[in-house]
């Protein structure tokens, strides 16, 4: 079923952004058994198909890859880089975007309207080929040059917006509602969830139970998956402990740390200052213990020379879980034998010039 986060009410699985009172829900489910006994041998997101809420006959035939973990120590912490980037589309969007073109595909829904940064306009549209999906996507004018030329050949209805990311959100829905199409955003789709839980059910099975878990975070999509599926394991009985969750973002863009002066030009996959699940990733840090920290382009900079000298060629928004894992390592909020998680979640092969200060020495 799914839950209101904020009355409690409770509808069945439809495809549905939004309760009644206007609150943001959650997928619900009692799984059948128990974690390990339900996983399918595969070696890709399929093997997690028993915990998400369609139809196995409905999955895509395009499916996401089960990323690999790159262990280091810095500093004396024990740091895990998961490796998100390698999905097929690049980012990990394309867990989200799994489940949901499957709960469209349940529901018989062949036409969509979604606005996008740019990562998660190039999983759908990649996702919808050969899926009957007919997909309307709604972009602010500045993305990146890269990421625009891949939607044009992938053949989705571009909608280019003047102004900020809102803008395009705002666009998007007056459209869907004009033209009375369904909008899917993933800023509220609570099925999109359900497939960022997965690299919670990844990372616990490569490197067990991490210390911290630190998520870029601008809608929350990856932050709230990732504490969606150690919660489940929790539930389930697989584990007997919660990750610290931080929540990092972008200079200019705040919504859960104080907001700064000057805005970032670099980490447009999370410029999103007003995210409609931003009480649920309060509740988040407040259980955890976490925290929220704000990067700037000169952070995300230096973090982006460092991933990029080490062969993870990431996009600058990546870069700012490594910016901010020093800032909380020289506060001492992250200890000496700490197990860190830093999931690197876009690629930069799709925007490979960022101005040459930021190019790899």
């Amino acid at each position: 079923m799914l839950r209101c986060t904020s009355c409690g009410r409770t509808y069945p699985e439809t495809f549905r952004l939004t309760c009644e009172c206007g609150g943001t829900l959650l997928v619900e489910r009692e799984p059948p058994g128990g974690f390990a006994e339900l996983l399918k041998p595969r070696a890709d997101m399929r093997r997690y198909s028993a915990f998400l809420p369609v139809h196995e006959e409905y999955l895509p035939e395009l499916v996401p890859a089960l990323t690999p973990v790159v262990e280091t120590e810095i500093g004396g912490v024990h740091v895990s880089f998961k490796l998100e980037y390698l999905q097929p589309t690049g980012s990990f969007k394309d867990r989200g975007t799994y489940v949901t073109v499957a709960k469209l595909k349940e529901e018989g829904i062949t036409e969509v309207v979604l606005d996008s940064s740019g990562n998660a306009a190039l999983s759908l549209a990649a996702f919808s080929l050969g899926e009957g999906l007919s997909a309307h996507i709604f972009l602010p004018e500045r993305v990146s040059a890269g990421k625009l030329s891949l939607l044009r050949r992938l053949g989705v209805g571009l909608h280019l917006v003047p102004g900020p990311r809102e803008e395009a959100h705002a666009a998007a829905v007056e459209f869907a509602r004009e033209n009375g199409m369904l909008y899917v955003s993933h800023w509220l789709n609570p099925y999109f969830l359900e497939g960022t839980k997965t690299a919670a059910f990844e990372t616990y099975e490569q490197v067990g139970v991490p210390d911290y878990v630190l998520a870029p975070t601008g809608s929350g999509s990856l932050f709230l998956g990732l504490w969606k599926g150690f919660f489940e394991l929790r539930k389930m009985g697989e584990i007997g402990r919660m990750p610290s969750f931080v929540a990092v973002q972008a200079g200019g863009y705040e919504s859960l740390c104080p907001r700064s002066g000057k805005s970032s030009e670099l980490a447009e996959g999370i410029a999103i200052p007003s995210p409609p699940r931003l009480d649920e990733m309060k509740r988040v840090l407040r259980k955890s213990g976490g925290s929220c920290v704000s990067v700037g382009d000169g952070e995300i900079g230096m973090a982006l020379r460092w991933l990029w000298n080490r062969g993870f060629l990431v996009e600058p928004t990546s870069a700012t879980v490594l910016a901010a894992f020093w800032r909380l390592h020289n506060t001492g909020f992250i200890e000496r034998g700490s197990r860190v998680l830093l999931p690197l979640t876009g690629s930069g092969l799709k925007s490979p010039t960022y101005g040459s200060s930021l190019q790899p020495k």
